[in-house]
């Protein structure tokens, strides 16, 4: 009876203090980011892993842990699409300026507690804005700048003439058509068409909006494609010839062929910035705001802007000389590429009205829904080709900064 009683007590103590021993243990706090593809150091190539050492250095600092649970997509669109719907709740996104302006105006984004962003004193904005303040957020209270950057146009010096570069006719030039790349979203594809007429990609009169979709509809006779990230086993391998893209993947581009070449067209182009904000469903917004600040801080920053190859507005990276140098072992002019940009001509994008985002959402739809018969042939001919070349090029190609998942070649 004694034993059985003993037994008894035992099982009414183990059930009083079993609440107290499953709560001792140690919580993980599981922080959902969304960022663009190849945007962090991931510790490839001997690189800092930016999401693991936050992970360490979190749970140093405040005892708990942290799991980044990290995803990626190709283009604002995309990103938009996912947030918008209720899909999926993230903590912390990665949009560009017009974007975060839309996120903002819609309340899709929260307020940051600046408190816990001490690092926000490293940015300059001087570099982005000028003397003025950023469009997208006046009061700066969304966002923190990422990186900026302007587009311009990609060329292999071997398959274009120099007589031919300059402007953004270069891009419905007929002596190389099936070896162009146009954008495949819709603001940075029709800004091309809009800054070649000498419009604004801001502008607000439909009849320009419909004359940069009759240019986009000539150029289909032209070009290979449209691409995102399949851009650079294209422009790599030599199985196109001109692209606009982001003058920051012009240089991981260049490092794998270097018979790639760069310019900025003179009719003007897109001054952008990406930027770091916190949705306004996230769980954990505390500890969203110390990632921001964690990504802020010279380590993880440096290693970013070497991973990515995006200009810095932190003055913790482009004033680093170690920087500086590593960037010119890449291209001896990429410092003049990313920074050097204050007599070009540029615009920013900025958020539409709610009738111009239906039209150009219309506009677009009608230029992607019908190829022309040669563009088709052009497109299948380099699928089979460009297949062949990718497969060599997986095995082929040791990157010196990162490795690149080999993306599908046609969407």
């Amino acid at each position: 009876m004694r034993r059985i009683t003993a037994f008894l007590l035992l099982v009414a103590l183990f059930a009083l203090f079993l609440p107290l021993v499953v709560s001792a243990k140690p919580e993980t706090v599981t922080l959902y980011v969304y960022n663009w593809g190849e945007y962090i150091s991931d510790g490839s190539e001997g690189s800092l892993d930016v999401n693991e050492a936050f992970e360490e250095w979190y749970f140093e600092t405040y005892g708990v842990k942290v799991q980044v649970n990290y995803s990626t997509y190709s283009s604002n669109e995309d990103m938009y699409a996912k947030i918008s719907s209720g899909a999926a709740s993230y903590d912390v996104i990665f949009p560009s300026d017009y974007m975060a302006a839309r996120l903002i105006s819609e309340n899709r984004v929260r307020p940051l507690n600046f408190d816990e962003i001490p690092n926000v004193e490293y940015i300059d904005y001087s570099k982005m804005f000028g003397d003025e303040k950023p469009y997208y957020d006046p009061d700066m209270r969304y966002t923190v700048p990422y990186t900026y950057g302007t587009v311009g146009i990609i060329y292999n010096t071997t398959m274009v003439d120099e007589e031919d570069i300059g402007s953004w006719d270069l891009m419905w030039n007929e002596k190389y058509a099936g070896n162009i790349l146009q954008f495949n979203n819709s603001r940075d594809a029709f800004a091309t068409a809009q800054f070649k007429l000498g419009c604004s990609p801001n502008s607000l009169d439909e009849s320009e909006w419909r004359a940069a979709l009759e240019e986009l509809k000539k150029q289909k006779a032209v070009l290979q494609g449209y691409v995102m990230d399949e851009i650079y086993n294209k422009m790599e391998n030599g199985s196109a010839a001109i692209a606009a893209y982001y003058a920051g993947d012009f240089l991981t581009m260049y490092e794998n062929n270097e018979d790639l070449a760069f310019f900025y067209p003179e009719e003007g182009t897109n001054l952008y910035t990406d930027v770091m904000c916190i949705p306004a469903d996230s769980r954990h917004p505390e500890v969203a705001e110390r990632y921001i600040n964690f990504m802020l801080s010279e380590e993880p920053a440096i290693a970013n802007a070497e991973a990515n190859y995006y200009a810095s507005p932190n003055r913790l990276v482009y004033e680093n000389e170690d920087y500086q140098a590593d960037m010119a072992e890449v291209h001896e002019d990429a410092i003049a590429i990313l920074y050097d940009i204050d007599g070009l001509k540029t615009e920013i994008y900025e958020n539409l009205p709610p009738e111009q985002l239906t039209l150009l959402n219309e506009l677009w739809e009608s230029l992607k829904i019908k190829s022309p018969i040669n563009v088709s042939i052009v497109v299948m001919a380099g699928v089979i080709v460009g297949g062949c070349a990718a497969i060599a090029i997986f095995f082929a190609i040791r990157r010196k900064k990162r490795r690149r998942i080999v993306a599908a070649l046609w969407q």
